[in-house]
């Protein structure tokens, strides 16, 4: 898996890193970021959790607005 975050559409509602703290987090400025080394999601159950939860679909993770993607590996 790795995650992508859309940082152009992020709004800051923070719903990624109050879902999965030990994969997102929020920049200076309030933004969706991940943390250093967590970009293929650190086998963290919260972040599949999350994905279904926020998005509504397996494959995305919401907070108002589609800007984190799970890319699933098909390995």
């Amino acid at each position: 898996m790795h995650i992508e975050i859309d940082k152009d559409r992020c709004i800051g509602a923070g719903q990624c890193a109050l879902t999965a703290p030990g994969v997102f987090t929020q920049d200076d400025d309030g933004f969706s970021a991940l943390l250093p080394g967590r970009e293929d999601g650190a086998g963290d159950p919260l972040v599949r959790e999350a994905a279904f939860l926020l998005g509504g679909a397996p494959a995305q993770v919401s907070c108002g607005v589609i800007v984190v993607v799970l890319h699933h590996d098909l390995a």
